[in-house]
C-alpha cells in the first residue's frame, strides 16, 4: 500500500451525508487535542494535507482521504470543551451516525495523548468498539514529549486503564520524530488487506 499517494476525498457535515462504503476503511478517532491531524500527515508524507490548528477542536467534519485506492477517515475530534452544547452534540452524532452504519470496517485507530491518563471519553471509546467487536488499535501520540523510560511506563499504565482485549495492538508514535509511523502504515495496509480483518458490520 503506497501512503505516498494520498489526497483529500470529501469532507461530511452530518452522519445522513456519508456515501455508502467502497471497500474497507480505516478510522481515526481521538480527543481533540490529541494530535490526529499530524499524526494523518506525517502518514501520508504531507505536511498540510489534513489541516493542522493551534485551536483544538478544528475537524468538525468526517473528512475522507484516499490513499492509494483505499479511504481513511478522518472523524471529529471528541471532548472539547469550548463549542457550544449544540455543536458537541452535532460532533457526537456524526461519530456514532459513522460507526452505527452498515460500512467495511477494516480498522478503527483509536488515538490517546502517552503523557496523560486515558480520560473518560478515551475509556468510553474503547468499551464502545470493544462492545460492537470493531477491529481496532490503540494508537499512543506525542511520544517525543517523554523519555523512553518515561513512554515503556506509560504504555503499560494506559493499557491497563483501558482494559484493552488481549492482542489489541498498540503503538508508540510520535508525528514530529516519526516514531511509530512505519508499524502503523503496517497495521493498517494490513488490515485493509484482510489479515484480521472481523469483517464489516
Amino acid at each position: 500500500m503506497n501512503f505516498h499517494n494520498a489526497s483529500f476525498k470529501a469532507a461530511y457535515g452530518t452522519s445522513e451525508q456519508l456515501p455508502a462504503s467502497t471497500g474497507p476503511e480505516v478510522s481515526f478517532a481521538g480527543r481533540s487535542n490529541v494530535g490526529k491531524s499530524s499524526l494523518l500527515n506525517k502518514l501520508m508524507y504531507r505536511k498540510g494535507l489534513a489541516k493542522v490548528s493551534s485551536t483544538p477542536g478544528k475537524t468538525a467534519t468526517i473528512n475522507f482521504y484516499e490513499v492509494d485506492g483505499h479511504d481513511l477517515v478522518d472523524l471529529p475530534g471528541y471532548g472539547f470543551a469550548k463549542v457550544s452544547k449544540s455543536e458537541k452534540d452535532r460532533w457526537a452524532d456524526l461519530i456514532e451516525g459513522y460507526y452505527n452504519q452498515d460500512r467495511d470496517f477494516a480498522l478503527v485507530v483509536s488515538l490517546v495523548d502517552i503523557r496523560h491518563e486515558p480520560s473518560a471519553l478515551d475509556r468510553n471509546m474503547v468499551r464502545f468498539l470493544t462492545e460492537a467487536e470493531l477491529p481496532f488499535a490503540i494508537v499512543l501520540t506525542k511520544a517525543d514529549k517523554l523519555s523512553k523510560q518515561q513512554q515503556a511506563k506509560q504504555r503499560g499504565a494506559i493499557r491497563k486503564a483501558l482494559n484493552l482485549p488481549k492482542g489489541t495492538p498498540l503503538l508508540v508514535t510520535s508525528s514530529e520524530k516519526g516514531d511509530g509511523i512505519d508499524e502503523l502504515r503496517t497495521l493498517i495496509a494490513q488490515a485493509i488487506e484482510g489479515e484480521g480483518r472481523a469483517g464489516s458490520r
